[in-house]
């Protein structure tokens, strides 16, 4: 990518937040010479999840799906040539593990970020106007930049369930888990809502512990089991451009109406971390009762906080019943979701919305009027399925939107990958 021009010039395109899509599109932008961009982040440098940086937790994509290796497996910012640079190559062959550990992907990022020259940190975007067939987006800071293009990478805030909306005390969701967790062990209950990945790491951890400090734990869900993460190679053809062009192509109702169902597909359980806590609950439970209890079909009605002690009211979905379970301590491993950024309210009649009131993402993942002028990355499950928060498919996506900027296939986009077929 061009050196980055004085800020009155007009730029090729500018990505707001950074994660790791945006951070992708930053890398491989890099070298591309006919593209001027500038990729504006609020925090002072990248962060990733750190609060759920518990020890021995990993990915659950290996590390293939990194930055850029499946756009460009020559790119110098790969997750194996992070490797390299940091004198663990060998030992990660040795370790015989695709998985990288999630502190150690957050590492990679950092330093994939520390040798990029378009990305300017501790710059929060306040609104984004449209002028001269530009977008202008102002900051914080008093700057204002052009561009011709913008790439959402505003990412998915923590999201909190409706009914501890305006609940007090010190709960906490997920996503500051390790900040908190000192300050929760000194409870004598701690109650922990959720089903994912996340919740099944911090219940682990909190159990390993439990004779330590002596706490009551619960764990709710609403789901009628814990689910394992499906990963069969199978259904791992979903994340594919052909089946991103069947589901894109269903109705609007019909997409929905999926989105709900093949919540297991992408927000399951590691299956080997399941078994890890049924062994460590057999192992504990030798020694007497374990102070524990694991509640399914368990859906979150209210929420009250007294007296330091949460009364969380619950359903018991299939039996129809209500119940009250009482906790000192409250964990809501309820997820992320995505929010549309205020600072489009100026261009929002630019923006392409659908029946219920989303983006209306298109195939090539533009969300504006003109079908190629803002992208979007991640929150688009409602259009691309389980693809979209997929770390793997961030370069697939990240090589089609560089071929719209350009106007031309820059690094080539895979057509056809998938053994079966997925359209009539």
């Amino acid at each position: 990518m061009t050196a980055l021009p004085d800020h009155r010039e007009p730029l090729d395109f500018i990505g707001v937040g950074l994660g790791p899509f945006n951070l992708g599109l930053a890398c491989l932008t890099e070298p591309i010479d006919e593209l001027s961009g500038l990729f504006l982040e609020s925090k002072p440098d990248f962060e990733w999840h750190s609060g759920m940086f518990l020890e021995g937790a990993h990915l659950q994509t290996p590390f293939m799906s990194d930055l850029v290796t499946l756009a460009d497996p020559t790119s110098p910012y790969s997750f194996l040539n992070y490797l390299k640079e940091a004198g663990r190559l060998y030992s990660f062959y040795i370790r015989e593990n695709f998985y990288p550990l999630r502190t150690e992907y957050n590492d990679y990022c950092r330093w994939a970020a520390a040798k990029l020259s378009s990305i300017r940190f501790s710059t929060t975007v306040t609104e984004v106007t449209y002028a001269d067939d530009l977008y202008v987006v102002h900051t914080t800071s008093g700057d204002t930049f052009r561009a011709r293009h913008l790439v959402l990478g505003t990412g998915t805030p923590p999201h909190i369930p409706e009914s501890c909306a305006d609940l007090g005390g010190d709960f906490i969701h997920n996503s500051r888990y390790l900040q908190s967790k000192q300050e929760l062990q000194k409870k004598e209950s701690i109650t922990l809502v959720g089903s994912g990945q996340s919740a099944a790491e911090i219940y682990y951890d909190l159990l390993s512990e439990i004779d330590v400090h002596g706490y009551q734990l619960n764990w709710v869900t609403r789901s009628p089991r814990f689910f394992p993460l499906e990963y069969t190679k199978l259904t791992l053809e979903m994340t594919s451009p052909e089946y991103v062009d069947y589901f894109h192509a269903l109705p609007e109702a019909t997409r929905y109406r999926l989105q709900d169902q093949q919540k297991t597909l992408f927000k399951g359980i590691d299956g080997d971390l399941i078994n890890e806590i049924f062994d460590l609950l057999y192992q504990k439970n030798l020694g007497g009762p374990v102070p524990t209890r694991l509640l399914t079909n368990s859906s979150l009605q209210s929420a009250r906080h007294e007296n330091g002690t949460y009364t969380l009211g619950l359903r018991q979905d299939e039996q129809g019943k209500d119940f009250e379970l009482e906790s000192e301590g409250l964990i809501l491993a309820t997820g992320y979701q995505y929010v549309t950024p205020d600072f489009l309210e100026p261009v929002r009649d630019r923006i392409r919305w659908d029946g219920r009131g989303r983006f209306e993402v298109a195939r090539n993942y533009s969300i504006d009027t003109t079908g190629r002028g803002i992208f979007l990355q991640n929150g688009a499950v409602h259009t691309h399925s389980l693809t979209s928060p997929d770390l793997g498919m961030g370069p697939y996506r990240n090589a089609y939107i560089i071929g719209e900027l350009l106007g031309s296939e820059y690094y080539p986009v895979e057509k056809s990958i998938a053994f079966q077929e997925f359209a009539v």
